[in-house]
């Protein structure tokens, strides 16, 4: 077969921190021939996407960056959704990523060809071709379709959260608020201020802690600036914290119940300071444990449901109406605007790639896979019927931490093995099964003895279980641990494959593709 040049030695699929991030780390290691597809027509992702009232990162701001980049000009200790998306332009500006992007570019369909050991894009009426591909599609793809009737039958205002419609104004209005997650928790305080009236629909509560979000002095933030290390230091006591409220009880907290216990207590106690009513006090306390779900924090929403014109609802939906919300009692609320606030579809879900299929090796189809077989991917990042591709969000590879620490603990894997790869000069990588296999029994053996596989967490309805019942969002292991894997693992675990250069001549002497 003769070879192939593709047009482009890698393609990204994907502009939010994923992308950005894998973007950098190809460039560092002097691999240019890139291009990043983004379907939107701005870089960001989630914080391009989401612009809903007081949206704000849940972690510290010093923990969410890139641990090669910090900036030292955070506001504030929970930066602001406009604040990070500026922090991500400024990523693309300084490593020199705009040439590379091309917005607006949705990719319909990805095709492995084998004959020729790269992979073809369907890009709306046309095609490109790359020899490897990085996948960097973030956790949530779109917004996840409500399961509630008679949504659309609804004759008032629908806003999604990721789809706020910053023209229309809530004042005076009755509005309705369905779910309460990490999004609900930052978005029903504003919607509250200028609501007449505000029903919100629980059905189950999350954990909440109250939420150390100060100003960063103009001082502070000159200090690090002129003291890099005064920053590190502060992000090291960060994500220190974060590993043990997010990871650590997840991990260790089956064995230990006390890591559980002893958060799950603070939040009671936070909660009893904000809400003086035993009955709502009861209604926003969680029955399953602490860990079992990604908690969240807040300075003002438990207080929401003490104001008089808020009311918290926990009987099921029955159905949405022409006017309103009506419960299993009976009861119709009549409302305004409703607001979905219900999550999102998963990057691991099988519709997703039932929209923008995957074909890799031997009629391997990702989405049946995904449907059929049970979630996973060599350290998070590589299957072995998908050739030269590599994920940054794939099942098992966030800890649950910083989600910079996992971009670039997967960027560093793929580019580590796409150098190996043009060294043997090969032309092909592609994960070794019994490697796959190997990290897949690993992960599996210390899942069982995470909390979330303990009877505390059964009634949580976390999204960090998929649809096979196995916790594949989260890696259960540190991240620490994850760092050091993407550093170590064997380059052995993948085989390689040179598609060699084989032309004969017919009796005319033009040359003649060898099959």
């Amino acid at each position: 077969m003769k070879l192939e040049h593709p047009e482009h030695e890698v393609v990204i699929i994907g502009a939010g921190f994923g992308g950005i991030g894998a973007g950098i780390a190809l460039r560092k290691a002097g691999i240019d021939d890139f291009v990043i597809l983004e379907r939107a027509n701005d870089i960001g992702g989630t914080w391009r996407d989401n612009e809903y009232p007081d949206v704000a990162v849940d972690i510290p701001s010093f923990s969410y960056q890139f641990s090669f980049e910090p900036n030292p000009f955070w506001s504030r200790v929970f930066a602001k959704g406009a604040e990070v998306k500026r922090y991500a332009e400024h990523c693309v500006d300084k490593y020199g990523l705009r040439p590379h992007l091309r917005l607006g570019t949705e990719v319909k369909k990805r095709t492995w060809d084998e004959r020729r050991h790269l992979w073809r894009l369907t890009l709306g009426d046309r095609e490109i071709t790359s020899r490897f591909v990085i996948t960097a599609l973030g956790a949530f793809v779109d917004p996840k379709d409500t399961d509630i009737p008679g949504v659309g039958d609804f004759k008032g205002k629908v806003i999604h959260s990721q789809r706020w419609d910053h023209d229309y104004d809530l004042r005076g209005k009755r509005v309705a608020v369905i779910g309460t997650g990490s999004t609900a928790v930052q978005m029903i305080p504003p919607v509250a201020e200028k609501a007449k009236k505000l029903f919100v629909y629980q059905r189950r509560p999350i954990w909440v802690f109250a939420k150390p979000d100060l100003e960063i002095s103009p001082t502070v933030q000159k200090l690090f600036a002129r003291l890099p290390l005064a920053q590190r230091a502060v992000r090291a006591v960060s994500s220190a914290a974060i590993e043990f409220v997010l990871v650590g009880i997840t991990v260790y907290g089956k064995r230990i119940q006390l890591f559980s216990d002893i958060p799950a207590l603070a939040c009671k106690l936070y909660l009893r300071t904000q809400i003086s009513d035993p009955a709502l006090r009861e209604k926003l306390t969680p029955k399953y444990g602490f860990g079992c779900k990604r908690p969240s924090m807040s300075n003002r929403y438990y207080k929401t449901f003490a104001e008089p014109h808020v009311e918290l609802v926990t009987d099921r939906i029955e159905r949405v109406t022409a006017r309103g919300v009506r419960t299993a009692d009976g009861k119709e609320r009549e409302i305004d605007v409703l607001i979905l606030a219900t999550g999102f579809r998963l990057s691991n879900d099988p519709e997703t790639y039932r929209r923008s299929p995957v074909k890799g090796r031997n009629g391997f189809d990702l989405a049946d896979f995904y449907a059929k077989e049970p979630l996973q991917a060599y350290e998070g990042v590589s299957l072995p019927q998908l050739p030269n591709t590599f994920m940054i969000f794939g099942p098992y590879s966030w800890t649950g931490s910083s989600w910079h620490s996992m971009v670039e603990t997967q960027s560093h894997h793929a580019v580590r093995v796409i150098q190996e790869t043009k060294r043997r000069s090969a032309t092909l990588a592609s994960v070794r099964t019994e490697a796959n296999e190997r990290f897949f029994k690993f992960i599996r053996r210390r899942s069982r003895n995470s909390l979330l596989y303990s009877d505390r967490c059964g009634s949580a309805n976390t999204y960090y279980f998929d649809h096979h019942g196995d916790f594949s969002l989260l890696r259960p292991t540190t991240s620490l641990e994850a760092v050091r894997a993407s550093q170590s693992f064997s380059l052995d675990d993948y085989q390689y494959e040179q598609l060699a250069e084989k032309t004969r001549t017919d009796v005319s002497g033009a040359e003649v593709v060898a099959e």
